[in-house]
């Protein structure tokens, strides 16, 4: 609900992401990384109610909460406005989402 249960900040050094060609290709890498500090933290996926990524390189849209879909996640893989870490966000939101059946939002 309101209450804060789980907060962590992950940095990844140059010589972790160097190791990728692409930042796509670093998906497994960093959802890895976020299960693992959620285990750490005692959350497990199946808990959650929902999962939030950060947004990415999407065509231009108003600000806001949008609900990740096949669309998204396409224009995300592609870079269609470019390559960015962030464009992760939705793509693993929408994985961990759908493992545990819950909705998964950018």
């Amino acid at each position: 609900n309101e209450d804060l249960v789980f907060e962590k900040t992950l940095r990844h050094s140059s010589e972790e992401i160097g190791q990728y060609e692409k930042i796509s290709d670093q998906f497994e890498f960093r959802k890895t990384v976020i299960e693992e500090a959620l285990a750490e933290g005692g959350v497990k996926t199946s808990d959650l109610d929902a999962v939030v990524g950060r947004g990415g390189l999407l065509k231009p849209i108003k600000g806001g909460t949008y609900s990740v879909n096949e669309a998204m996640i396409e224009d995300l893989k592609v870079g269609v406005l470019g390559e960015h870490a962030s464009n992760l966000g939705g793509i693993i939101a929408k994985q961990i989402g759908d493992e545990v059946n819950i909705p998964s939002y950018i």
